[in-house]
């Protein structure tokens, strides 16, 4: 048996105290002083959610050294930098690439990714078969091959993946963004977009196309945000990545507004896939949220929007947890119970 101890995060709250575990089950939690001496001390808090990726890119940090920090000349459809290498990309590149990603993440105790998979049926297909060799859940989010819709492609895709995520409503004829929206919501699937990240976008368009989430909202005004909060709808936020653009979440906004947050890594050619990194960063550059409140963002917050369960911490549930330094916010001690295995 072995026993960590320190602040455990649970659905109500965090609490101080111990686990005491074995062959991938929690054998024992408790709030006094542990019978057994811990392995480590730290915050102790369930495996982990990557609420937003682009994995597939990944290939692209070794084949260029300097990448632009221009946002429509990098990553926007058709024609940016990404989706131009990537479609030129044999399938080998982009799935080593991936590979270095997914170890990345599985080694510091992601349990779940959400990915904007580019590429329409092929890359879905292509990410799938990855995932096989890897102890992590991937929440595929699909899109059509071009910036058309084609209904029959996105019933395809919808067939085979979580749901939708696409780029932005700048990017698309309205209505036909609008098409995918509702198709994607009559299947009881996912749809989500990017919203607001570089320039202000119309807040009303973006909720009348009823996405379950939205990924950074950047230059989101309070009266966008305050809709949003209306509505519901949580936001993924990912401030390194923003950072590499020159551009920053509005987080003291986000927070006065009440919305709900998520962090997500974004394209893995420009960060990698390190969920930590992004609560050091807003650890460091905004001191609104308290360590519950981002330890949230990684944790239960993404388990409402992917309806992922986590273990309860009880007696015989799955030891699947991570335990934090408390100073670096780094994994210490990564635990998967033997089912989890692939």
């Amino acid at each position: 048996m072995d026993c960590v101890s320190g602040m455990i995060l649970t659905k109500e709250g965090m609490e101080k105290g111990y686990l005491i575990y074995s062959n991938g089950r929690v054998v024992e939690r408790g709030k006094v002083s542990p019978p057994i001496r811990p392995k480590v001390r730290g915050y102790i808090i369930p495996r982990p959610i990557n609420s937003h990726t682009h994995i597939g890119d990944a290939f692209i940090r070794k084949k260029v050294e300097n990448l632009p920090r221009d946002i429509e000349k990098l990553v926007a459809p058709p024609h940016g930098l990404k989706h131009v290498l990537l479609e030129k990309a044999d399938r080998d590149e982009i799935i080593c690439g991936m590979k270095e990603k997914l170890r990345e993440m599985e080694k510091t105790g992601i349990s779940a990714f959400c990915d904007f998979r580019e590429g329409g049926k092929e890359g879905v297909n292509i990410l799938k078969k990855v995932l096989e060799e890897f102890n992590l859940k991937g929440i595929i989010l699909s899109r059509p091959k071009s910036l058309e819709f084609d209904e029959n492609e996105v019933l395809d895709l919808l067939m085979i993946s979580d749901g939708i995520g696409l780029s932005s409503v700048s990017d698309w004829d309205y209505e036909e963004i609008k098409s995918i929206a509702s198709l994607a919501k009559e299947k009881g699937k996912l749809f989500a977009i990017h919203a607001s990240e570089r320039v202000r976008e119309d807040i009303d368009k973006i909720l009348d196309l009823k996405p379950d989430f939205l990924i950074h909202m950047n230059k989101a005004n309070q009266e966008d945000l305050e809709k949003v909060k209306e509505e519901d709808i949580p936001i993924v936020v990912c401030p390194r990545s923003n950072e590499f653009f020159g551009l920053k979440p509005n987080l003291e906004l986000f927070r006065k507004v009440g919305i709900e947050l998520s962090l997500g890594t974004d394209n893995a050619m420009i960060s990698t896939p390190d969920v930590y990194e992004e609560m050091v960063w807003i650890k460091r550059n905004f001191g609104g949220f308290s360590i519950e409140e981002l330890l949230r963002m990684i944790t239960y917050n993404p388990g409402k929007i992917f309806d992922v369960k986590f273990p309860e911490f009880v007696e015989n549930e799955p030891a699947d947890f991570v335990v934090l330094d408390t100073k670096s916010l780094k994994p210490i001690l990564v635990s998967v119970s033997e089912a989890d295995r692939p």
